[in-house]
This record gives structure tokens, C-alpha cells and sequence, in this order.
């Protein structure tokens, strides 16, 4: 994240799984009962496998993301996916401090942080500052259509506060997120959307569909849909399926049989079209092993002393666990513990075990907590060869569906979470940071090298229609990297003591499918399980031959980074949307390699639409992960280690994944994904990555005309002679692409007519622009249909060429070899600028 972060700092599966089973090459097939709902949600029955809209339209909105996650592969035309952040417009690595990049405006209201005129959906907003401490950011103001549907403090909204939908785990604060908050609650629009903070938030991301037209869309109102189901089945994820049941679904199990190095088998095969809704493997040899390195601040009291804090429970709680990280360097810590002053337990002395942390658990009993939303913990001091040391606590609240789920955290030692939490210590005797290795037993610790090597060297291959679109790493494919470690992400999950990895990613295929393990380790794999479903399909397998449903891909490569080179996640020619990346990364051990910037282009255009602020950022964390190792449905970090518990001799090692569920970059004719490594790409690091997506070798899009501003006499009496403009478009600092060409700007209506496929679903326009100045708008009319405003509240006066698109909806140009383009700028708004416009037919 960014340059001033770094002193700062210094100061400072799983019982259901991928069941897509094709008739095998062996194992006994059965019919599954189908993958039980949440408790509390209401059993979602089959659904016909085939979309309820009519292909190629803009798939599921709104809740219906979730509930028919079974149409993830459909993709969409005339659906764009933006960020707006607080990227630093220099092209360099100040994308936070001070806000100085944060506001595209400034309003009555505060800080306007994202705008957009026309249909869309907000997808998910981040944010961070000071070390995940948003309390400085006031108020939240969410507005859609003319109308406030989030207007409270950002803290009260990612605590859950308001009350569903949003509720965790929608929402999550600076201890579910390590070190930032996020929202992930997906709110359609129709006309218009604007999110404000009441302060400058400094560190924020903003991602966003837009759409051609809002035909399906209707305005997110919070009170008409709670989504409770979702919730329970968000709360449940990693443990089951999260798809609706499919009709005549059935899954097989099988043996996995031993691998010599270079060795495969092939364990799943079909040819009844259809898709494949689940995978599962089980791999006893790894199982158990999961090292674990973490790095935190913390306090200690001494005799005579003790601390205090306040929490938030569940209410419904059958009692509440309090989970402590303690240095067991320390031996013998003990100390009684109260509950709003009645006594509660005691923490039993545990004997020293060396430079580890170790995690230990009380149960307070439900006649202290139930009925309560807050109780206030004090503990006493009771005994300890040296002190009682304090670093992070935990507070589960028991009871319920899933019988216990994270309801608040404490980090000791953070200077937020101690003044939230009213968190108060006497008898200090120590204040200051720990960098320590989680205990595994010397078996398994020296089991550690061969898991490594395991779950990078075994590779799931996965064939469609004759052709290989996956092989990627177990330990990536799952989002748990090359250490083993427990995965609970909405489409997959990983059980570290079972050695189980289930996948939920629904496949669909024309013809055939054709699944296999090949070990490219250096180590003899011993054998295991899987367990694999399918769902036949005459409808899905139309879809995918029409191109309305992209091929499950996953593309993986790891190699060093180079200087003055991002990292290259996807680069590809045709047509898909990401929906998700899993990263290993290996560097130095002050993680200055996180500093890099995420960037999307899509479909050629020389402006990203993604431009992120950090590594850790993408993956919707802050502060090099500073609250460490955590698992949530969308994002997570599930593993830092160091070389005492996996990592190489001198370096750091850590595993992020990120899934892009309502937020999926979509393209349609290319994609080129990539990161920084440091703040420059200047810091040397070894990387592997997933990306997860679907996509279709055929191109969508394509540019039917091109006109530069001023070829015709209307053009020059409209936008005057003009003038040359040498700058950049935004991106890379080092070797940014250079542009120079004439540019003009007008007050008055200015009309062209383009030459677009008769056949096409859909128009993309696209400007070439300057971005000096912010809030370009002009009313736009095709054909003499209104449309939307075209609104760009971008300004970047270091980096002024944008390349700027609009959508027109098929219904003003489908049939059409011409279309006359009018717009009219605002006469209230900055001069409307443009060097160029482009036509792009979006087609089947």
C-alpha cells in the first residue's frame, strides 16, 4: 500500500465439495441427497439448469448473484466492471496518505469517493487508513437513484450495526479483513449512483458494473430484501456447496492411486453433456500440516495487574468464546477472568514451549452472556514465571446454526482497536512485537518441505471438449497456496487436518469433460480420494457451443519477478470474466513487494479499468495484512510462514486469494491483468498465481469505425482549431506508453455519425480524452433516443489522456449499419474534450 505505510508499520473440504461427477474411469456412482441449505434458509429446490433471461444478457443482479450461483458461467454483453480509488494519478506509490488522490470531489455531504450516471451495480467498496482505523472517516453515504441507502459511520456499517443484509459476513471490519473494512452487499441501479465518505478516507476502492440498459434492474432497497439466506449460506461457505440443486445431479467417488514424480491418472471422465458442479480430493499425506508465522504487537501486566475490555456478542449467544494469542515463551500465565464483575473462569497456566504462539480458549458461560450485545471483560492477574502477555483476542459467539461465529475482535497493542474496545491494562511490565512461529509437532515439522513441494508440484488438470483449460496447483487451484492451511471461500475450501480440498466452480461443457492428477513434485504422492459431480444439461451444453456460457479456465504460471515488468496474471485474446485469483508470494520479510498496484485493461482500451492501490489491497486486506492469516467467503490470507515453519532461508511467504463474484472483469475481445512487485515494480520477489475465469476464444467485440475530431468543417466550428497534447495514459510508472495527438474541446452539441455491425448486440463508444479537469458531461442521443449522460469524474492533470467508453444498448442499434451520434455537453460542467471516438460492435 503505500510508501508512508511503511514507517508507520515500523512504529507499530470439508464435507461438501466440487461435485461434478462424470461417468468414470472407476469408483462406484450413486445419486447425491444434494447439498443441504444453511439451516435457518429455505432449501433451495432444482433449478432448470438453463438461464431464465435470454442469453448473452446481463446475467444475474443483485441478490440473484448469489442465489443462482449456478449461472457463474454465463457471460454477459453490454457489462462493463470499473474501480474508482484512490490510485496515485503520478503514476507512482502515494495512493493514500493524506488523501491527496481520494476525492473526485468534494461536497456538502463530504468526500465523493465513486459516481456514475446510467444502470449499474456497486459491487464491493474498501477501504483503509491508519492501520485499519476508519473512525476519522465518518459518516458513509451510499446514494442510489436520487435516494440514501447507506447514511451511518463507516464503522457502525462494517460491524454490522445496521442489521441485515448488512451483516457479517457482507460486511467486515479491520479484524475480519486484516487491516481494512469491506462491504460486499451488491446494490443495482437504474439511473445514477454516488458514494460519499464524510471525511477524506484516504485509502479506498470502489468496484462497479455498468450497464447498457436497466431492463431487469430495480433500485437496491435494504428493507425489501434482508437476504437472510444468503447470510446463512455465506456464513456456511468452504463447508458446502453454495450452487442451488441441479436436476439429475450425480456424483462419483474413486481412489486416487500412488504418483512417482512425473506421473498422472486420470480419475473423472464424461461425455453426457452437462457441466461439473463439484470436485473434491482428499490427500492424507498432507493432512495436519499447516505452518503458520505470524508478526504482532502486544502488552503483558504483571502481579497486581490486570485488563479490561469491552466486546461485542450475539444477543441469541448459548455463551461466548474467548480465544487468546498468547508467547508461550512465557510459561505458567494464568489469570481470572469476570464478566461486567461476576467471575467467569480462569486462564489455565500452559507450560513454555519456546519462540511459538500459541492460541488458547475459555468458554464464558451463557448466564453471563446471553441476552447481551456487549459485555465487559476484566482479568486479574494470578500467576506466571514472568507476566500474563496480551496480543489478539478473539470473541466467537456460540449457538446457532454453525455453533460458533466471529462477533468482534481485540488487537492489544493497536492503538484503535485498544480506544474501541475501552481496552485498559495496569501493572504494565512489557509493551512491543512479536515475530513467532506456530507449534507443529517435530513430525509434522519436518513433514513441512514435502507438503511444500506437494501442493506446488501436484497439478488438477481439467479438459473440456478436447481441450485442456485448467492446470494449476492443488495448494493454489484452492486458495491456500504452498502451505497448507484452512480455506473458506464461497467457491472452494480447504480442511488442513483432513487434507481435504473441495471446489464448487459450476463447468459447463458441450461434449466432454476429462479430469486428472499429475505430480510434477519431487516427492512419491501416496494416493488419496475424490469425489466429483456433473449435472447433464442439453441447455448448458448449447450454451457454451453459442458462446452465451464461457469454459471454466484456470490459468496458472510462477516464476521470479522482473524489474520494471508488473506481474502478469491473465493477458488472452477473446471473450470471459475473471472471477477470481489465488497468489503466492515469496520475498524479503519486510513485504515491501506488496506495495504493486493491480491494473485490469480490457478489450484494448489504453485506460485500465481496474487501477489499484496495493497487493494487499486487491485482496481486500490493508497494512501488508497487519491483524494476519484469515479466511473469509470472498477474500482471504490464509497463511503467512517465515523460515522456521515452511519459507525458504530469508524470505517471507504468503498465500492471498480473492474471489470476483459480483464484481467479475468482463471482456470481450481482451484482458490484460497484472500487478506490481514493490512500489515501482522495483522489489524482487518469487510469485505464483491462479486466475480464475471463464472465457471463449471467440472475439465479441470489434471496432467498426473511427473518426478524429476535427476531420470534418461541423467538427472544427464546434471544437475550434485545437491544440497538440503530449502526455501519457495512466499505468506503469517505469516505460509508460506515450501519446501525442490533437485534442479539442467544445461547449457546444457536437454530432457524428459511426459505422457499426448490422448484426450487433450493442455499441460500445469510446473517447479519447483529457482528463485534466473532472465531471466532462454531455447528454447523449442516438438516432434522436435519449440516453443517460455521459459522465467522467476522473481528473488526472499528470496523466491526461483517458481513453473513456460508453455503452448504448441494442435496442438504438441493433439493425443499424450507421448510427448518429449527438452529444450536447453541460453547460454547467468543464468543457467536454476528445481527440477521437470509436465504434465497437459487441456481436455474438
Amino acid at each position: 500500500m503505500r510508501a508512508a505505510r511503511r514507517s508507520r508499520i515500523a512504529l507499530a473440504l470439508v464435507s461438501a465439495l466440487l461435485v461434478v461427477v462424470l461417468p468414470s474411469v472407476g469408483g462406484e456412482a450413486h445419486l447425491p441427497a444434494g447439498a443441504p441449505a444453511p439451516a435457518g434458509a429455505p432449501a433451495p429446490g432444482p433449478v432448470d439448469a438453463a438461464p431464465k433471461e435470454p442469453a448473452l444478457g446481463k446475467g444475474p443482479v443483485g441478490w440473484d448473484t448469489y442465489r443462482r450461483l449456478d449461472r457463474l458461467a454465463e457471460l454477459p454483453l453490454g457489462v462493463q466492471t470499473r474501480m474508482s480509488s484512490s490510485y496515485d494519478r503520478t503514476g507512482k506509490n502515494w495512493d493514500g496518505p493524506d488523501g491527496v488522490f481520494a476525492c473526485l470531489r468534494n461536497t456538502s455531504e463530504g468526500c465523493v469517493i465513486a459516481e456514475h450516471s446510467g444502470p449499474g451495480e456497486i459491487g464491493a467498496i474498501w477501504s483503509t487508513r491508519e492501520l485499519g482505523d476508519l473512525s476519522r472517516s465518518g459518516k458513509l453515504i451510499v446514494e442510489l437513484d436520487g435516494r440514501r441507502v447507506v447514511d451511518a459511520p463507516w464503522l457502525d456499517v462494517v460491524s454490522g450495526k445496521l442489521g441485515a443484509p448488512f451483516v457479517k459476513p457482507l460486511v467486515g471490519d479491520v479484524h475480519d479483513e486484516s487491516g481494512a473494512v469491506l462491504i460486499e452487499v451488491p446494490m443495482p441501479f437504474r439511473r445514477s449512483m454516488r458514494v460519499t465518505s464524510e471525511r477524506n478516507p484516504d485509502f479506498h476502492q470502489v468496484t462497479y458494473r455498468t450497464f447498457g440498459d436497466a431492463e431487469g434492474v430495480t433500485t437496491f432497497d435494504p428493507a425489501a430484501d434482508r437476504a437472510e439466506d444468503i447470510v446463512a449460506r455465506l456464513r456456511a461457505s468452504g463447508l458446502r456447496d453454495p450452487k442451488p440443486a441441479l436436476p439429475g445431479t450425480r456424483t462419483e467417488k474413486g481412489a486416487l492411486p500412488a504418483l512417482a514424480p512425473g506421473a498422472s491418472t486420470a480419475f473423472a471422465r464424461g461425455d453426457v453433456p452437462g457441466l461439473l458442479t463439484s470436485l473434491r480430493l482428499t490427500l492424507p499425506q498432507v493432512a495436519g500440516v499447516a505452518p503458520r508465522t505470524e508478526n504482532d504487537n502486544g502488552r503483558a501486566f504483571g502481579p497486581g495487574g490486570g485488563s479490561e475490555f469491552t466486546v461485542e456478542v450475539d444477543p441469541a449467544n448459548t455463551g461466548v468464546r474467548l480465544t487468546r494469542r498468547l508467547d508461550a515463551t512465557i510459561g505458567g500465565q494464568s489469570a481470572e477472568v469476570y464478566v461486567d464483575g461476576q467471575r467467569a473462569g480462569t486462564w489455565p497456566p500452559l507450560p513454555a514451549s519456546g519462540a511459538r504462539w500459541v492460541e488458547q480458549s475459555l468458554d464464558l458461560p451463557a448466564r453471563l452472556t446471553s441476552g447481551r450485545e456487549r459485555i465487559a471483560v476484566r482479568q486479574q492477574f494470578a500467576g506466571t514465571a514472568v507476566d500474563f502477555n496480551e496480543f489478539q483476542y478473539g470473541v466467537d459467539s456460540l449457538g446457532g446454526a454453525h455453533g460458533a461465529y466471529r462477533t468482534d475482535g481485540l488487537d492489544v497493542g493497536t492503538a484503535h482497536s485498544e480506544r474501541r474496545h475501552g481496552y485498559r491494562i495496569t501493572g504494565q511490565t512489557w509493551e512491543g512485537s512479536r515475530f513467532l512461529d506456530y507449534l507443529l509437532t517435530p513430525e509434522r515439522q519436518d513433514a513441512v518441505p514435502a507438503v511444500r513441494d506437494l501442493l506446488q508440484g501436484l497439478r488438477l488438470r481439467i479438459s473440456f471438449d478436447g481441450r485442456r483449460t485448467v492446470d494449476s496447483p492443488v495448494g493454489e487451484f484452492f486458495g491456500s497456496g504452498t502451505a497448507l492451511a484452512r480455506v473458506r471461500a464461497l467457491m472452494y475450501g480447504v480442511d488442513p487436518e483432513a487434507g481435504s480440498f473441495a471446489a464448487w466452480w459450476p463447468m459447463p461443457y458441450a461434449r466432454s469433460a476429462f479430469v486428472e492428477l499429475y505430480n510434477g513434485s519431487n516427492v512419491p504422492f501416496r494416493g488419496g480420494s475424490w469425489e466429483v459431480s456433473r449435472a447433464p444439461s442439453a441447455a448448458r451444453a448449447a450454451a457454451v457451443r453459442s458462446g452465451a456460457e464461457g469454459y471454466f479456465r484456470a490459468t496458472s504460471h510462477a516464476g521470479e519477478t522482473v524489474p520494471d515488468r508488473s506481474w502478469s496474471f491473465l493477458k488472452t485474446r477473446g471473450s470471459g470474466k475473471v472471477v477470481g485469483a489465488s497468489h503466492t508470494m515469496r520475498g524479503e520479510p519486510d513485504r515491501l513487494y506488496l506495495e504493486g498496484d493491480v491494473r485490469m485493461y480490457a478489450d484494448g482500451s489504453r485506460t485500465p479499468q481496474w487501477h489499484g492501490t496495493g497487493s494487499e489491497d486487491y485482496y481486500h486486506s490493508g497494512w501488508y495484512f497487519n491483524w494476519g492469516a484469515y479466511t473469509q467467503p470472498f477474500n482471504g490470507h490464509p497463511v503467512r510462514t517465515g523460515p522456521g515453519s515452511g519459507c525458504v532461508p530469508g524470505r517471507d511467504c504468503t498465500a492471498a486469494y480473492r474471489l470476483q463474484i459480483h464484481d467479475a472483469t468482463h471482456f470481450q475481445s481482451a484482458l490484460d491483468f497484472s500487478m506490481e512487485h514493490g512500489p515501482l515494480n522495483d522489489k524482487q520477489a518469487h510469485y505464483s498465481t491462479t486466475t480464475h475465469w471463464y472465457g471463449q476464444d471467440r472475439v465479441r467485440s470489434r471496432r467498426t469505425d473511427r473518426i478524429e475530431v476535427g476531420d470534418t468543417a461541423a467538427d472544427k466550428a464546434a471544437h475550434g482549431a485545437g491544440a497538440r497534447l503530449a502526455s501519457h495514459f495512466d499505468g506503469d510508472y517505469v516505460n509508460p506508453p506515450a501519446h501525442t495527438a490533437t485534442l479539442r474541446s467544445t461547449r457546444r452539441p457536437v454530432s457524428f455519425t459511426l459505422r457499426v455491425d448490422p448484426a450487433n448486440r450493442g455499441v460500445e463508444l469510446r473517447r479519447t480524452a483529457d482528463q485534466l479537469t473532472a465531471y466532462q458531461r454531455a447528454a447523449v442521443t442516438v438516432d434522436g433516443h435519449r440516453l443517460p449522460d455521459w459522465l467522467q469524474p476522473q481528473r488526472n492533470e499528470h496523466r491526461r489522456w483517458l481513453e473513456d467508453s460508453y455503452q448504448l444498448p441494442a435496442a438504438v442499434t441493433a439493425g443499424r449499419s450507421r448510427i448518429k451520434v449527438t452529444l450536447t455537453p453541460d453547460p454547467y460542467a468543464p468543457p467536454w474534450t476528445a481527440s477521437a471516438y470509436e465504434a465497437h460492435s459487441l456481436v455474438r
